[in-house]
């Protein structure tokens, strides 16, 4: 299977993120909401990102979206603002392709390309369930910092979350800008 295109997501590219979340949301433990947002909330998520400076991809197969990733600030304060937090989210019928790793990549040279310094990867249930999107940020050389086990209830059951990160560019060998 070829890998797919990476290109800057669009406002006609929604729709489909918002049937991939969907997906996630209501089968899987990656995110931890309960219902999926509706087109209008994901539409005011998307360009808060953008707005915010933030990159946000999307991976294109034979004109088909089949899966989406995107860069956002990890914590409000100020002090922060060198560190963004990564989110991806495939397909299912594109997991295990490729895709997630097409998009991990792209988004790390984004990011890096705009200066940011670290890269953290909050994975649901990344002892569990979520266990490839942990190999998936392991191959990209993100390295595990944290478990905080059973903080997340769905499904019926509790759930682990894992914290990895990655230096960016000059990561912390310099002020950042």
């Amino acid at each position: 299977m070829t890998l797919p295109a990476i290109r800057p997501a669009e406002h006609r590219d929604l729709p489909a993120i918002a049937a991939i979340y969907a997906h996630a949301v209501l089968d899987g433990t990656a995110s931890w909401e309960i219902e999926p947002p509706d087109l209008p909330e994901l539409t005011r998520r998307f360009e808060a990102i953008l707005a915010g400076g933030y990159p946000y991809l999307v991976a294109e197969r034979e004109g088909a979206i089949v899966g989406y990733a995107y860069a956002g600030a990890y914590r409000p304060r100020p002090a922060y603002r060198a560190t963004v937090e990564n989110s991806i989210y495939v397909a299912p019928g594109a997991q295990g392709g490729g895709v997630g790793s097409a998009l991990l990549d792209a988004l790390v040279a984004d990011c890096t390309a705009r200066g940011f310094r670290q890269m953290v990867a909050v994975i649901g249930d990344g002892t569990g369930a979520s266990v490839g999107s942990r190999r998936l940020h392991e191959r990209a050389g993100f390295s595990l910092i944290g478990v905080a086990r059973a903080v997340g209830h769905k499904h019926g059951r509790w759930l682990d979350q894992m914290l990895m990160q990655k230096p960016l560019g000059a990561a912390d060998g310099t002020p950042p800008d």
